[in-house]
């Protein structure tokens, strides 16, 4: 199985001008789980409803096993499911009523979405408030109900916005061994401006910024560009300030002397006695997004 991305561009217009959202996006996704990473207002959430065929690319084609999926039509959503960063629902709707529904839409035979949502009710940890309405749970929890429903129909491939919004660091952590498991033979595409969603499950990642694509490769690949510019110093808390004035600062770190270590970008003259360290993904999208 494979998606690939050729010269895909969106464009909308206003009564002014035109804005281009996605901007000739080329990508080749294969088995294995893919992260699309970029800040909020990147194009990401755009380029991801052109991928589920909900938007029309104006220019470019998008083609799943080599057919373009305006012309799988209905044999491309039965082999997709789909995570956006808001899904609807009936108020009503208990969360078995809710699966049970977004199962009959996907046309699944009602023994197989018997066995499916019992199967997801306790792989997400809802079995406990399967009976309770929608709308009276946490975000957390309407989440989980969420990834539930993209994988019923269990896809070949999944597309997931911003997934992990709402979980909880317990949650979050189940959630990638879940997909880590389930991209064995699938395509997993998770779109996402939280780094550690994706740093350590991804096969492969892809940085996107203005509706463009900058960098594609694995997280080793794209970390290599930052060795030699991470570096770490142990200051005085009073003096964080100052520092946060003159460097880039990844992190800040409380140690249990009263000291601060401050991770940042530059070179190891900036700040007195900085040690150099090992490169993260998150140090990169630092650069390429700098915190303002």
């Amino acid at each position: 199985m494979e998606l690939i991305l050729e010269h895909v561009s969106k464009q909308f217009k206003d009564r002014q001008n035109i804005k281009k959202a996605v901007n000739d996006v080329n990508l080749q996704l294969g088995p294995g789980v893919w992260g699309l990473l970029g800040a909020n207002g990147s194009g990401k959430t755009t380029l991801m409803r052109m991928i589920c065929g909900i938007m029309k690319p104006t220019s470019g084609h998008i083609r799943y096993d080599g057919v373009s999926i305006e012309d799988l039509g209905d044999t491309y959503r039965d082999v997709i499911g789909y995570l956006p960063q808001e899904f609807g629902f009936y108020p009503e709707f208990t969360v078995r009523q809710y699966l049970e529904y977004i199962a009959a839409l996907k046309g699944l035979p009602d023994k197989v979405a018997r066995q499916k949502i019992d199967e997801l009710l306790t792989r997400l940890s809802l079995e406990d408030v399967y009976k309770q309405k929608i709308s009276k749970l946490s975000g957390g929890m309407k989440r989980r109900v969420g990834i539930g429903q993209a994988l019923l129909n269990d896809p070949e491939f999944l597309v997931l916005d911003e997934p992990t919004s709402g979980l909880d660091p317990g949650e979050r952590v189940r959630f990638r061994n879940l997909l880590s498991e389930f991209a064995h033979d699938r395509i997993v595409l998770i779109s996402t401006h939280i780094v550690s969603d994706i740093e350590y499950i991804a096969t492969q990642n892809a940085i996107m910024k203005n509706g463009a694509i900058l960098q594609t490769g694995s997280t080793q690949e794209l970390v290599v560009q930052m060795e030699g510019k991470v570096f770490e110093a142990v200051i005085n808390p009073q003096d964080v300030s100052r520092w946060e004035q003159k460097v880039q600062v990844v992190n800040v770190r409380n140690e249990a002397d009263g000291s601060v270590s401050l991770r940042y970008l530059g070179s190891p003259d900036d700040i007195p006695r900085a040690k150099l360290q090992e490169p993260r993904l998150e140090d990169l999208y630092l650069k390429l997004f700098p915190r303002k």
